[in-house]
């Protein structure tokens, strides 16, 4: 177990390592100056350059990078162009509200789409889940920008229940937490659905139904029990895939996260801000990984971390 958890551990390092460094080497490589996007209007080839001094852009890739890496070492991502500000720190401020959010939105995907999917299972192949089939097929259709402009357009405009864009209130997270558990609630029940069907029918269950076991049962403690590991794992691959920063609805609702916070970054080309943005989220979906993992053995005592890791 520990020789497993520290090999995991490794893993993250290196690939937040990699994938930082990645994203360091490719930003550089990319057209166009960063300097232009300080300058004042009109500059002159002087002020340009000046700015790639102040800034280190004068130097090689390679010289470059192995700044990077010394800083990187002490602790220190560099210094955002825009903020003026260490770029871990700005993150940091940014990255309660996209957890906030991601953690509402795993929540709700959770408690709606688990009963959601065992309803299903239970009358696969019948009229009654006809409606839910489309619903959830729709869910998965709709584009999430799609589905939070007429959510900003029906509850916030023209109802005014909510606030549009931002977070002023509690009630803000309420429209961007719906938008993205929508396509999550369809994938989640659909592989719920599926996995329950194949543990409905299996031998074991019609045992246990023989010895009088009652249906809810069947359901929640045999049918479910099986069913929870794919289930675990696609919930903690979604949430870790909301840490990254839900852009298009964190864009869409001027929610204040990591996700809006990397658009503007590209916009400004302020490479140690998504230098650092990638380091955290990163890091932070390979331990959401890494916790989901360790869950194994608690809902399956079969399970053993060092022959999976094998």
């Amino acid at each position: 177990m520990l020789t497993y958890v520290l090999k995991r551990i490794g893993q993250t390092v290196l690939t937040a390592f990699l994938a930082t460094a990645t994203v360091f080497v490719l930003l550089r490589m990319a057209p166009g100056d960063p300097a232009a996007n300080y300058a004042p209007p009109n500059p002159t080839s002087e002020q340009l350059a000046a700015i790639r001094e102040q800034f280190g852009l004068d130097r090689s890739i390679p010289v470059q990078f192995v700044t990077f890496l010394q800083h990187l070492f002490q602790g220190d991502v560099g210094t955002s162009f825009f903020f003026k500000r260490p770029a871990l720190e700005v993150v940091m401020e940014r990255l309660p509200y996209t957890i906030t959010l991601a953690v509402a939105a795993i929540v709700v995907t959770a408690v709606v789409a688990i009963p959601l999917g065992v309803w299903m299972a239970r009358r696969a192949d019948t009229a009654k889940e006809l409606g839910s089939n489309i619903a959830t097929i729709a869910g998965q259709s709709m584009p999430d920008f799609w589905i939070g402009f007429v959510l900003l357009i029906l509850f916030a405009v023209q109802l005014g229940w909510f606030e549009p864009a931002g977070f002023t209130s509690a009630s803000s997270i309420v429209l961007p937490t719906v938008t993205i558990a929508i396509l999550q609630v369809a994938l989640i029940s659909r592989l719920v659905r599926r996995e329950m069907v194949v543990n409905l029918a299996s031998p074991y269950l019609t045992v246990a139904r023989s010895r009088g076991i009652s249906e809810r049962a069947l359901t929640w403690r045999y049918a479910f029990g099986n069913s929870a590991i794919p289930v675990v794992t696609a919930l903690g691959t979604r949430f870790a895939a909301m840490l990254n920063g839900v852009v298009i609805v964190e864009v869409v609702f001027k929610w204040p996260g990591v996700g809006e916070l990397v658009v503007n970054a590209l916009k400004q080309r302020d490479f140690p801000l998504i230098q650092a943005t990638v380091l955290v989220t990163v890091v932070l979906a390979l331990v959401v990984q890494l916790l989901v993992d360790l869950l194994y053995p608690l809902m399956d005592p079969r399970v053993r971390l060092g022959e999976a890791s094998s």
